[in-house]
């Protein structure tokens, strides 16, 4: 629809305008810009709200229920922790980290072929595999987000480099508390969505398992993010390594959205 389109520009448009303005004030001792950046972001999203009701309440669900519009729901849930997390902890700062990625996902959704596979309903639940999916991909973006910035602030506080972002960006302990939560958060969704693709792949195609690129990429990545898990609770990985693990962690997120991409060949997804 000419008027769907037409909202998801705006959105795109907004989140834009927030980006940059997140991004100057990265490096100015300004607040007001960070709360015009918050206010644009704020319409933003309430732009985007539409735009996926519309999507979801517009037809059945297997209209909707593509990985254009689960890339947009992914965009939409990250905008929304971002919006959260200002609101209780004025972490205006997060908008120059989290805000770019919602963008990018968004903007994917514009531009990917249009033979992107539809994720076929299962017993008109599908949606319900596809939200846990990308809500464990939502804590794992932010665990990313926070590893991304304790690396940089790490680096500040070593290099004795007291700038403007160094005094913008949090404690390190706070990253790290961000971190591990993020990844506790978005685990079980991970699980969850890995439980319900593989109920739907045995009552779809009768078997559990059909090892496509997607499925190897959500297994692997699940495994990568247990052992990490297990290796914070056990072992008390914390800080620069577990940063840098929650950033590995992320481009097996990526890998998996990459390969549903590629499939690109209109079949089940699982």
């Amino acid at each position: 629809m000419l008027m769907t389109v037409a909202f998801l520009q705006l959105t795109l448009g907004l989140y834009f305008i927030g980006i940059l303005l997140s991004l100057v004030y990265l490096l100015r001792r300004s607040e007001f810009l960070a709360r015009v950046a918050f206010a644009v972001t704020c319409l933003g999203f309430a732009v985007h709200s539409v735009v996926l009701a519309v999507h979801v309440f517009s037809g059945a669900e297997a209209q909707w229920v593509t990985f254009h519009k689960a890339l947009s729901f992914f965009s939409w849930s990250l905008v929304l922790v971002f919006l959260l997390v200002v609101l209780l902890q004025r972490l205006y700062v997060l908008g120059a980290f989290m805000l770019p990625i919602a963008f990018l996902s968004l903007v994917s959704t514009a531009i990917l072929p249009s033979e992107t596979p539809v994720l076929q309903p299962m017993f008109g639940a599908m949606w319900v595999h596809v939200t846990l999916s990308m809500l464990g991909a939502v804590g794992f973006a932010v665990a990313f987000v926070a590893g991304v910035m304790y690396l940089m602030q790490d680096r500040l506080l070593k290099s004795k480099q007291f700038n403007v972002l160094s005094f913008k960006l949090p404690p390190l302990d706070f990253l790290d508390m961000l971190n591990q939560r993020s990844m506790l958060l978005g685990f079980p969704f991970l699980t969850l969505g890995i439980l319900t693709g593989a109920m739907s792949a045995q009552l779809t195609l009768g078997s559990y398992v059909n090892w496509n690129p997607e499925q190897i990429w959500a297994l692997v990545t699940w495994v990568f993010y247990f052992v990490v898990l297990m290796g914070r609770v056990t072992v008390g990985w914390r800080a620069k390594k577990a940063a840098y693990l929650t950033i590995v962690g992320f481009a097996g997120v990526l890998l998996t959205f990459l390969g549903v991409v590629l499939k690109g060949n209109g079949a089940p997804i699982s």
